[in-house]
């Protein structure tokens, strides 16, 4: 066996202790071996918001795994070893890059040398900068991370700029445009499909946009668990006031006089809302409304509706804003 098959076993096999033993283990305990390979084209992909866009986008033109649960906090997650064989057996992997899949990176870099397709979505967007939306945006991205403000000490681990891309339909519409053509590069013609769901993706930023129309300009001002919602700021023309967790990761560390100084900007932008997260502490967040008087409303932007629905998703984000904000 030559070529890109053979790179890829013999990576696995220099990563398989810990697949081996597991799988060992089952055998042992089952009495059977290592589950059968997927019948057609295998897409991995790392996470669930990502694997709506990728699975609507495919199809039954091969079979999609997302690795990352629903509601799963993406700065908080580490792959299983099962998780690791399937990413080293894909066709395609989507991830999201720009360090959000912090568990998965080393992985990745694996199963790159390997010889496997990893597609990794911010390369393909117009980047956002840390602190990109802290002015507002005139409802377009912003010109990229290298003309952003430097990151400081909250954001090392995402320096190359902001991965939170998937609150915007049109940078989503851009990833959809790029992996289309990287499926098509594995056997898995998508264009038909590809063309369909860019459509869809423009009428959805025209009805978000008529969602958040009502919103007077005075009131367009978000605070959020962690700065994930930039892209939609830079987009839809928010300001970004603050963050409950300065930077870019849901496991930064709070500090009382970060969050002094947030309660003081609060009040004196007149914030009406606070818009909670994955990961943002329940007991700070309710304190800081208590004294500040801002509404404190729960944020879907790290989870799938009920039914698994891209479209739904950012119809539910649009609404919660303009409902808070209105």
């Amino acid at each position: 066996m030559n070529g890109p098959h053979q790179l890829r076993l013999d990576m696995r096999l220099r990563i398989a202790s810990v697949i081996a033993v597991g799988a060992l283990a089952v055998a042992a305990c089952t009495g059977t071996g290592a589950s059968a390979p997927p019948a057609g084209p295998s897409v991995v992909v790392a996470y669930s918001v990502l694997g709506a866009v990728v699975t609507d986008l495919v199809g039954d033109r091969a079979d999609v795994t997302v690795l990352m649960g629903n509601g799963v906090d993406p700065h908080d997650w580490s792959p299983s070893a099962k998780d690791i064989e399937r990413v080293m057996e894909a066709d395609v992997v989507v991830a999201n890059g720009l360090g959000l899949e912090e568990g998965l990176e080393k992985t990745l870099d694996e199963a790159e040398k390997a010889g496997v397709a990893v597609f990794h979505a911010t390369d393909h967007i117009t980047v956002r900068g840390v602190g990109d939306a802290e002015h507002g945006g005139e409802g377009e991205a912003s010109p990229g991370a290298e003309a952003s403000a430097k990151p400081d000490e909250h954001d090392d681990e995402h320096e190359g700029g902001d991965p939170h891309f998937w609150v915007d339909p049109i940078s989503m519409q851009d990833v959809v445009e790029a992996l289309a053509k990287e499926l098509a590069k594995a056997g898995i013609d998508v264009a038909d499909r590809g063309a369909n769901l860019e459509t869809r993706l423009t009428d959805l930023d025209a009805e978000t946009r008529a969602t958040l129309a009502d919103v007077p300009e005075a009131s367009r001002k978000l605070v959020t668990g962690h700065e994930s919602m930039g892209y939609f700021a830079d987009r839809y023309a928010f300001e970004l006031i603050g963050t409950v967790i300065p930077g870019l990761s849901s496991q930064g560390e709070v500090s009382a006089g970060e969050l002094a100084a947030l309660k003081a900007e609060i009040e004196e932008q007149g914030v009406q809302a606070i818009f909670t997260e994955i990961g943002t502490p329940a007991t700070v967040v309710e304190a800081i409304g208590r004294e500040t008087g801002a509404e404190v409303v729960e944020l879907p932007s790290h989870t799938l509706p009920s039914d698994g629905s891209y479209f739904t998703f950012i119809r539910q984000i649009g609404t919660a804003v303009a409902d808070a904000l209105r």
